[in-house]
């Protein structure tokens, strides 16, 4: 009879034993197919939009919980308010200490509410959904009795679509960031073309006008007046064409140069004969050593960069003030000033002043183009230099700088 006892007694364990292993593997099994399937709903979508609302929806209908999602306005900015993108049942906002609990998880990208160790008043439980290890949204769960919203044997499976959800959000961003950047390059493309097409084409027909007027000679005072008024714009519309032209060869990458030592004496000199008619009533003043090293350049580019910096100034200093040219050392390296004695830069503009197409209001950089200050940069950098730009500090106006290093300088025979 005690056999028989234990027998049965030991028959009954291993019953138990075997239904609880079959409840464990039906439920492990279950758990596995719940994220299969949702696996392959995510692999259909390619949407922010979609995601959020398959995440509140599929989630909901899983673990038999309310839902809600909540990301920035627009994604990406991180200090903007969240809002409701999807929830289930349907709301659009969430209470005071809700909303304060979700913003927490957000920065924090921390659980928070029921069960954490943080905003555990709110009736809401959140979890940051991440993608590349930056919270993009928070996803929140609860019950409508305000109960726990989640078993212990749910959780890990909340994490882990929630990761699923994760690697799709990485996904849907790399695409975003792709397709981004193909509008970008083919806007790029089409302004190249474009600025291409339009130089070039006005470039034969004004080389034919420049040429007769340089060859008309006047009868009379007021016929050279004009002549020279004519020639002056003439000349002004082939410095934009050919700075159209300059700034496609900078996008495209057909920037071509060859370095050689130049004298900056001489190519102040010849950059100042260039632009003798748009100086004009400006006084010119030179502060260029003679004993400078030469100067390790491209000389067409380095003449363009002094054109613009010099017609910059003119253009945007006082009516009738000095236009001033001055090299001075800069470590062990060397730095040409173009000075004028306008209103200035707005201060925290000094980079933005080199965009393409930028013209500035509120400072002496509102007319013109906005292409030559760009060139500038491009051509500068082209040739291993840098190019700045000051209010100066001595007075009023601005200093446009070209930065030559060391590298760049060649001493010449006999200099110290």
């Amino acid at each position: 009879m005690v056999i028989l006892i234990g027998t049965a007694v030991v028959c009954s364990q291993l019953g138990g034993q075997v239904r609880r292993q079959a409840r464990l593997a039906q439920a492990n099994a279950d758990r596995n197919g719940a994220i299969a399937g949702f696996a392959r709903l995510l692999m259909g979508i390619n949407r922010r939009e979609d995601l959020w609302a398959l995440l509140a929806r599929e989630i909901a209908r899983l673990l038999d919980v309310r839902t809600v999602v909540l990301a920035p306005d627009m994604p990406g900015e991180s200090g903007r308010r969240l809002v409701v993108k999807a929830a289930v049942p349907a709301f659009d906002r969430l209470d005071l200490i809700d909303g304060v609990a979700a913003r927490w998880a957000y920065d924090t990208a921390r659980p928070t509410g029921p069960g954490s160790d943080a905003m555990a008043v709110s009736e809401w439980q959140f979890i940051p959904v991440l993608g590349g290890n930056v919270a993009h949204a928070v996803f929140g769960v609860g019950r409508e009795d305000a109960r726990m919203a989640l078993t212990g044997a749910q959780e890990p499976l909340l994490a882990s679509l929630l990761d699923q959800a994760g690697l799709a959000l990485a996904r849907i961003a790399a695409e975003e960031d792709m397709l981004a950047l193909g509008k970008v390059q083919e806007r790029d493309r089409l302004r190249a073309a474009l600025l291409s097409s339009i130089g070039h084409d006005l470039r034969t027909p004004l080389t034919t006008v420049l040429g007769m007027l340089r060859a008309i000679r006047p009868e009379t005072a007021r016929q050279q007046a004009q002549l020279d008024s004519a020639r002056g714009e003439a000349e002004r519309l082939d410095r934009f064409v050919a700075n159209l032209i300059d700034m496609v060869r900078i996008e495209t990458g057909g920037l071509e140069r060859a370095l050689e030592p130049v004298d900056l004496n001489e190519a102040v000199t010849a950059a100042l004969d260039d632009l003798r008619r748009v100086l004009g009533a400006h006084p010119v003043i030179v502060e260029v050593a003679r004993d400078l090293p030469l100067v390790m350049a491209d000389p067409v580019l380095l003449h363009h960069c002094l054109i613009n910096l010099v017609d910059n100034a003119a253009k945007h200093g006082r009516a009738d003030g000095p236009v001033t040219l001055r090299a001075r050392p800069a470590g062990e390296g060397l730095a040409l000033a173009v000075l004028d004695e306008g209103p200035g830069i707005v201060a925290g503009e000094e980079q933005r002043v080199f965009g393409m197409f930028t013209r500035l209001e509120g400072s002496d950089r509102r007319g013109g183009t906005g292409l030559g200050l760009a060139i500038v940069k491009g051509f500068a950098q082209a040739m291993g230099m840098e190019v700045a730009a000051a209010n100066r500090a001595e007075g009023k106006g601005a200093a446009f700088t070209l930065l030559i290093p060391s590298e760049n300088l060649r001493q010449v025979d006999g200099a110290g």
